[in-house]
């Protein structure tokens, strides 16, 4: 059962040796973030699931123990998914999960069992709603870190342009996700969010299916822009 799920952007600017200059412009997110696994670890649960985007090689099942590298990134920094476990896996961890292998060791994680998901941007929202069900099944206390970006279209030098449609979409996307709103979640337009660049839809679909049922309640601990990327962070509890 779910017990408490926490909401992350994953952009790798997240570590500041990649943000370099721009480092600071980015704190108040880490510290949310930071608060955010706070919470996943007074849950106490059972098994922690990171679920985050992922490209082709990158989706599926990632076990503990699992590498992740930000070389591709200009910078020489390593992490790993928890514990090491002698795994031999056959990929390194996609960049999302790379982020949130991160933010796990950067704030000491080691309350729980981990394992790692990468979905991919076409999984229907249907089968995002039943992976969550799965997941939420898998112990009696389940807790999720779920990685992902809103729209990517909020200003003229955004990533994906400007479009009109971008602000409307990630306030309501905020609100649901700062409310603990499963019903909204499950209706995210997927063609849209695509249109929008919108890496988390999926993440936050299955996200909404593994909380269908519990009676968690919702706060947004962040929500801003900086680079015309929305990031939320937020807790389920």
């Amino acid at each position: 059962m779910l017990v408490a799920a926490a909401v992350c952007p994953c952009p790798p600017l997240l570590v500041p040796e990649i943000a370099a200059g721009a480092a600071l412009e980015l704190d108040a997110a880490r510290a949310a973030c930071t608060d955010a696994l706070g919470v996943l670890a007074a849950a106490r649960p059972d098994q922690l699931v990171v679920v985050g985007p992922a490209e082709q090689s990158g989706r599926g099942t990632h076990p503990e123990g699992t590498r992740g590298s930000f070389h591709g990134f200009g910078v020489d920094i390593d992490v790993r998914l928890g514990a090491d476990r002698g795994t031999a896996a056959r990929h390194l961890l996609p960049p999302s999960l790379a982020v949130a292998a991160w933010l796990l060791e950067r704030a000491g994680w080691a309350d729980a069992p981990i394992e790692g998901l990468g979905v991919g941007e076409p999984l229907a929202a249907e089968r995002c709603i039943e992976v969550g069900g799965e997941i939420a099944a898998r112990a009696a206390r389940v807790a999720m870190l779920v990685m992902g970006d809103a729209s990517a279209c909020r200003t003229l030098k955004a990533p994906g342009y400007l479009d009109r449609r971008a602000a409307p979409f990630d306030a309501e996307v905020t609100r649901a996700l700062g409310s603990a709103d499963v019903a909204a979640l499950k209706t995210l337009d997927a063609n849209l969010a695509y249109e929008l660049k919108a890496s988390g839809r999926a993440p936050w679909q299955v996200l909404a299916g593994a909380a269908e049922g519990t009676d968690l309640g919702g706060t947004l601990l962040y929500e801003d822009a900086p680079y015309g990327v929305g990031y939320v962070v937020a807790t389920w509890s």
